[in-house]
């Protein structure tokens, strides 16, 4: 089982906190599973639609579907698209008949599933025989995803803190393995990279304190002098402004 992380918050909240990285991050995703004209596909767990954007993109509105178990992700996603099919739903029960998609992606949501297996299985149920299911997962375990500067500043000052490299498929080589126990076949696993330009420190550590995520949580949780401690740990890691921060994604791309 994984770990339930809530993300009931707004969809711009998230869009400040991970939308930096998950929309240069939809472009590589969509790129490395051969997204192209004629094909229909879904969306799992789409939050504020970076990745349903890059899909509509590549292959129209009529094409692209999505589903998000947070009613405020939906509401967003339902306002950017008018024209697309946006439900409510959740990986591990997708409200759509078997081998309805050519494709079935899911961008930053393994980590986050309750069953994982299972969730996979779905995607695999949903698409069509030898269509392609693909996710992708930060390298949270590897210290390669966007977060990590903030949890190294978290576990200086509490070593007791609990990160995100435990999450499912976040270490490399794991989410193979989950795809391989959900019974897809042709695993190709690789990693995909993007970088983000911050002009100040401020830029970076604002949307921290927004809430989202396990980061967020883990400051919302904490009282003011904490928060106070981490920031400046956080100032004292990252170099000068302007900076840049890379980070890096797991990525599997199998066949239904």
């Amino acid at each position: 089982m994984g770990h339930v992380v809530s993300f009931d918050v707004t969809a711009d909240a998230y869009g400040r906190f991970m939308g930096r990285f998950s929309e240069p991050l939809a472009v590589e995703l969509a790129t490395r599973a051969d997204v192209r004209a004629g094909q229909r596909a879904l969306d799992v767990g789409c939050g504020p639609g970076a990745l349903t954007a890059e899909l509509v993109r590549r292959l129209g509105t009529e094409a692209v579907s999505a589903i998000d178990p947070s009613a405020s992700f939906v509401t967003a996603v339902r306002a950017r698209f008018p024209d697309i099919d946006v439900q409510p739903g959740a990986a591990e029960q997708i409200p759509f008949p078997d081998h309805t998609f050519d494709l079935t992606l899911a961008q930053l949501v393994v980590h986050f599933m309750t069953d994982p297996v299972t969730g996979l299985a779905e995607m695999a149920r949903v698409t069509r025989p030898g269509g392609r299911v693909a996710a992708c997962v930060w390298d949270h375990a590897g210290g390669g995803g966007p977060l990590a500067l903030f949890w190294r500043a978290v576990r200086d000052i509490d070593p007791q803190a609990h990160d995100e490299s435990g999450l499912a498929g976040a270490r490399e080589g794991h989410l193979a393995e989950l795809c391989a126990a959900a019974g897809l076949q042709q695993i190709e696993s690789t990693t995909l990279a993007v970088t983000v330009h911050f002009a100040t420190f401020a830029d970076w550590w604002e949307p921290f304190t927004l809430g989202v995520g396990p980061a967020g949580a883990y400051l919302t949780q904490r009282d003011e002098a904490r928060r106070a401690q981490v920031r400046d740990r956080c100032a004292e890691l990252l170099p000068p402004a302007p900076f840049e921060v890379t980070a890096s994604a797991w990525c599997t791309v199998a066949r239904a």
